[in-house]
């Protein structure tokens, strides 16, 4: 099969498409054709090796898992041994190690059946962004029916997901982006769009019951300046130059901070699984969340897809699809190194 892989760290040009063998499933796992798969920042950073705290668990010299890629959907074409609720033909979505290839292996805990009314496109690029925007909004930020959520990002891929579950919760959900994302910000549902460009959201009227920030590096003390006495503040993305920790260390900072001061600061690391992928299905096929695709690249065009990707202009999700070109936005878009908001899952 054709997968794109990679031997050492570098720049994007290090992932090459290379005939591998067709990987077989073990115990609890499941064989599926890869339909589409979907891109985030996390691949540049797998990629790269940078920051360096990334290699600690992936390979200090090399990565380990050589084929890129983890959001995936597609078909179901065979069953590992003690797999059950899953039969050949079905169609899911998840993440997996390696989706970036023409089949995958996919652990049955870590997928669920793709919405009905997604193409796979459009629900490869669902699992990783959402669910880390689920679990900020739900778990780390305990939202509540008429709190007041400031979505940092918001027209990125963590971003409108966040938007649209916050509303979906009942929040009144104010959206900071550029202004070239503010009409896709209100078309998610947003009560009210900042404009970073025009206005410093730390220093206006508004407080907010809880602020998840998906982009940029903004300081702690700018954030927890606009939160309420007690609110919260779930950090879920965060870039900058550094090295070794690259923008993780706002995260590690808002912990140990956390329990010194009144309003709860939190850093998030999340991984799909089976209820809350399927959870998420349920709101997609009501219509209450949309997944926004700004644009698909094939396989063989993925070096250029990270790039495009980190130039921090796409508007929602990127996909890797499997089928000819199916691009949603431009044949060519902006290819640039640094972006006020930074790259969003």
């Amino acid at each position: 099969m054709k997968a794109v892989v990679q031997d050492s760290y570098g720049p994007p040009e290090v992932l090459e498409l290379r005939e591998v063998e067709r990987p077989v499933p073990g115990p609890g796992e499941v064989l599926v054709r890869v339909r589409a798969a979907g891109l985030d920042p996390g691949v540049g950073h797998l990629t790269t090796g940078l920051p360096y705290l990334v290699r600690l668990g992936v390979g200090l010299r090399a990565p380990r898992v050589r084929t890129r890629g983890m959001d995936v959907s597609g078909q179901v074409t065979a069953l590992g041994p003690e797999v059950t609720g899953l039969r050949v033909g079905d169609e899911v979505f998840g993440t997996c190690a390696g989706s970036f290839a023409e089949y995958a292996v996919v652990r049955q805990d870590r997928c669920a059946p793709k919405p009905a009314n997604l193409t796979f496109e459009q629900a490869a690029v669902v699992p990783v962004s959402a669910v880390t925007a689920l679990r900020a909004l739900r778990d780390a930020g305990r939202v509540r029916p008429g709190q007041h959520v400031l979505v940092i990002g918001a027209g990125g891929g963590v971003g409108s997901f966040a938007t649209q579950l916050a509303k979906a919760f009942g929040a009144e959900v104010t959206g900071l982006c550029g202004p070239a994302k503010a009409e896709l910000v209100r078309s998610l549902g947003a009560d009210h769009v900042s404009d970073y460009t025009r206005e410093d959201f730390a220093d206006g009227p508004r407080r907010y019951d809880l602020i998840v920030d998906t982009a940029g590096n903004r300081p702690l003390s700018r954030l927890r300046r606009a939160l309420t006495p007690r609110g919260t503040l779930v950090i879920v993305g965060g870039e900058h130059d550094g090295r070794w920790l690259g923008g993780t260390d706002r995260a590690l900072r808002a912990l140990l901070l956390s329990p010194f001061v009144r309003q709860r600061l939190r850093g998030l690391l999340a991984v799909p699984g089976r209820a809350d992928l399927g959870g998420l299905a349920g709101l997609i096929e009501a219509g209450r969340v949309t997944p926004l695709l700004d644009r698909s690249f094939r396989l063989d065009e993925v070096p250029r897809a990270v790039r495009y990707l980190a130039g921090g202009h796409a508007r929602g999700k990127v996909a890797i699809t499997m089928a000819g070109p199916a691009e949603t936005g431009p044949e060519t878009g902006p290819e640039v190194t640094d972006a006020a908001e930074g790259p969003t899952a």
